[in-house]
């Protein structure tokens, strides 16, 4: 469907009729609003143990942790950090936390010390969850600032006595659990993203936009992704991502789903689930199909229970597309397109919904219900028409509130008007079908991770031996993306490639790992002072052998 305002803009809208969402209800009321329907069905599944817990054990359990969070003196706008790979602490954690009306903070506990403290700080995280393997990585930081540390299994030796345990939060009683006031407006997730350009920054999500988002999915009566109480979904991207937290397990808690929790993918394991569950959902992203493209053992497995695959958080090539379709003879492909920022989908496959429609290969759906899209161009902000590649805009309820403590950034990202500028060009077909065909913003996608070159580009100046660098994507078939960068040496540097990797791989998680390093006399650059990365990207194809070492 497509209208055109007073003001000329041509927007755009799903093809889906828009739906009634309660956006008054807290996030927690809201997964749960069904629950009399499910209350003895499976609802998280530990892939690791097989343990199962009954949406009615998830629903008690989140509450005896929210009270536990009470009693440790945790409030309404309270931030906590879960710094865990996928786990049913986890799901409880962060639901316990929106009982009470605090604040989640997701971080990834492959992070460095310095990468998670730099969370922790600027969310001003009262008490971070986590394992006995990740607690060197902030107890001094705990210490020194007053910061409580929990951990779901044995705490470590150095920290026995001191830090707190997770079945002190279960074992609470809910009764004790305080009545609080949430206002839809109110914070309940903190993820953080480099949005559409710089350092990575905390965006807040609140419990009427998540709603919103979850309802845009899985509501109403011909919902965009058809998931039902006798789905089985596998939750194997990390629940700190907002693709996995979102569209795998708040959906899933909505229709009342079983939940299979993976903590991290591993081909045979991950196959061995989707025999042994038969699980009917697959939520991916391009380097698991990729794996599952290429993996010789994939037929020996019965993957013939799953019935939809949904690929998201990077573009999925037309010939993987095609690939994959063959590995999963009975399933609906297709893909979905979203940003933190966004809530985080803004758009998805029509052939997901329950009275699917055809969609085209390549394509990464329609814009979601009850929000608006809308194309601009990007020299002139001017409203284009179908066909016309300019930067995607989105407006609607599950938008983000803004960034933490930056108002800049955020008036920078939405405009008066509501209009969330996603830093990605795509067009609109004939047929309401968005096609992303290049990106504005300046994060680089490592299998679906961000990175921020401004990151990276702080760290190498901090060598006294560069005097400039700049960081760029390079495209790779197994990552999608990988960061390279562009180094101007000090005069009279003798520094060498590797050393410039090992400098920044001491201080970065794996993914933000520079991968190549191409010295340059200079960095270009525009009048302002603002890199010019396409100039970069485009020398590297066939100067990248020349420009090293």
């Amino acid at each position: 469907m497509e209208t055109v305002e007073n003001h000329g803009d041509v927007i755009f809208q799903s093809k889906l009729p828009d739906i009634y969402i309660p956006k008054h209800l807290p996030l927690h009321s809201y997964c749960f609003e069904n629950i009399s329907e499910h209350r003895t069905k499976p609802c998280l599944i530990n892939g690791a143990t097989n343990e199962v817990h009954t949406y009615e054990e998830v629903e008690l359990i989140s509450r005896k942790v929210a009270a536990g969070l009470s009693h440790l003196g945790l409030h309404h706008g309270d931030t906590i950090m879960i710094l865990l790979p996928n786990s049913p602490e986890f799901v409880f954690a962060f639901l316990g936390a929106s009982y009470i009306g605090a604040v989640s903070t997701m971080a990834n506990p492959f992070f460095t010390p310095a990468e998670v403290i730099k969370q922790a700080k600027a969310s001003n995280a009262k008490l971070i969850i986590t394992q006995a393997c990740y607690v060197k990585k902030v107890w001094d930081y705990a210490v020194e600032n007053g910061v409580k540390v929990m951990c779901v299994d044995s705490p470590p030796p150095e920290a026995a006595g001191e830090c707190l345990e997770f079945s002190q939060l279960t074992s609470a009683d809910e009764g004790d659990m305080p009545e609080v006031e949430i206002n839809s407006d109110d914070v309940v997730a903190l993820p953080y993203s480099s949005g559409t350009t710089g350092l990575p920054k905390a965006l807040m999500l609140t419990h009427k936009g998540l709603v919103t988002s979850v309802a845009q999915q899985v509501d109403g009566e011909n919902p965009n992704l058809y998931i039902h109480s006798d789905d089985v979904i596998l939750c194997v991207l990390p629940l700190f991502h907002i693709y996995s937290l979102n569209s795998v397990l708040l959906c899933g808690l909505r229709v009342g789903a079983a939940i299979l929790i993976m903590q991290k993918f591993d081909i045979v394991p991950f196959l061995e689930l989707i025999q042994r569950y038969k699980v009917t959902i697959g939520p991916f992203v391009p380097p698991i199909v990729l794996a599952i493209v290429k993996s010789p053992v994939v037929g020996n497995y019965d993957l013939s229970s799953i019935r939809t695959v949904m690929s998201g958080a990077a573009p999925l090539g037309k010939e993987l597309e095609e690939a994959v379709r063959i590995k999963f003879p009975n399933a609906k492909l297709g893909q979905g397109y979203g940003m933190t920022e966004a809530g985080p989908v803004l758009a998805m496959c029509l052939a997901f919904a329950k009275e699917g429609f055809e969609i085209k290969s390549g394509a990464c759906g329609t814009v979601v219900r009850n929000a608006e899209m809308k194309i601009v161009d990007i020299e002139t902000a001017a409203s284009l028409g179908r066909n016309q590649p300019g930067e995607i805009c989105i407006r609607g309820d599950q938008i983000m509130k803004g960034y933490l403590n930056d108002p800049e950034s955020t008036a920078r990202t939405i405009a008066k008007e509501g209009w969330l500028h996603t830093g990605d060009i795509g067009f609109i077909d004939d047929d309401d079908e968005l096609f992303i065909v290049d990106r504005l913003k300046e994060i680089i996608k490592y299998k679906g991770f961000q990175v921020a070159p401004a990151e990276i580009e702080a760290l190498l100046l901090n060598h006294p031996s560069i005097s400039d660098a700049a960081v760029v994507s390079m495209k790779d078939e197994e990552a999608g993306e990988v960061p390279v960068a562009f180094v101007v040496k000090s005069n009279g540097s003798t520094i060498t490639e590797d050393d410039i990797k090992q400098f920044i791989s001491k201080q970065v998680i794996f993914y933000k790992r520079i991968h190549r390093v191409f010295f340059i006399d200079a960095i270009p650059k525009n009048p302002s002072g603002k890199i010019l990365r396409k100039d970069l990207r485009a020398i590297l194809p066939t100067k990248a052998a020349t420009l090293s070492n």
